[in-house]
């Protein structure tokens, strides 16, 4: 774009002789070439905005293509609660009610695992979302520190249940070692014990990022336990572990007859 040959170069120079005179022509070209370069770095400017508004577009348009064939077949999708919280710090919740509207993602996740939300202004916004949106809400702070407020929980959990979630998902991070489980990812069994003892674990999703995490959890309440933060690797391992088709879970729900 704006590139100039040396037969165009030389018929410019030749005109601009003729009219400026030998004396200024220098001081002239000099002036056009910044002209010029200005003009290519707008050029240049302008066709990557062009560039980026297509490339948005197209993954605008594999987004909805994408959440679409999980609707289709009945599976529920929402974009993860670290971005409610990107868009909450930034005091821009109504961009992110736009920005699902857009994608045509209709269940959220309200979550505030990075940031600081006082809970009861985090139940009026799981309300709020409550009249647009499926909710589902997450408690525990995804670092360590956050782990000794861990016996407010169940109070948490039922509140946010109150407030319009439809489940309430325990927070442990992909190394399984945080909220219900313990630095080396074992079962805090007195912590569990005391959620499900006062919460319908229907309504609870413990997340398990380990297999040893997966097979206790479903030998305590049964195949239809809910897990989340599944790696997708390792959903044939679960499936087969909700079957009794694992050593971990085999006994749970396969009787032998002697």
């Amino acid at each position: 774009m704006l590139d100039i040959g040396w037969q165009e170069f030389t018929l410019v120079a030749f005109i601009l002789l003729i009219i400026v005179g030998p004396k200024d022509l220098p001081k002239v070209l000099k002036s056009i070439f910044k002209f010029i370069d200005k003009i290519r770095n707008y050029a240049y400017d302008f066709k990557s905005s062009v560039n980026e508004m297509n490339d948005e577009l197209e993954l605008s348009e594999l987004r909805k293509e994408k959440v679409n064939l999980f609707h289709k077949n009945n599976i529920l999708v929402h974009a993860g609660g670290t971005l409610f919280e990107y868009f909450a710090i930034r005091n821009q919740i109504n961009y992110y009610k736009k920005f699902l509207d857009k994608n045509n993602i209709n269940i959220v996740e309200i979550s505030d695992g990075c940031i600081d939300i006082d809970h009861d202004q985090k139940c009026k916004i799981i309300k709020d979302f409550k009249k647009d949106f499926k909710v589902i809400s997450e408690v525990g702070n995804k670092f360590k520190s956050e782990d000794n407020k861990i016996e407010k929980w169940p109070l948490w959990i039922q509140k946010e249940l109150d407030a319009g979630s439809w489940k309430v998902i325990t927070e442990s991070r992909e190394s399984g070692k945080t909220g219900i489980y313990d630095s080396n990812g074992n079962i805090e069994k007195n912590i569990v014990a005391k959620i499900a003892s006062k919460i319908n674990i229907e309504h609870i999703i413990w997340e398990a990022p380990k297999q040893n995490q997966q097979a206790w959890l479903i030998n305590e309440f049964g195949s239809s336990v809910n897990l989340g933060n599944i790696s997708s690797k390792d959903v044939l391992s679960l499936e087969c572990l909700r079957r009794g088709l694992r050593a971990d879970t085999f006994l749970s729900f396969n009787r032998i007859n002697k």
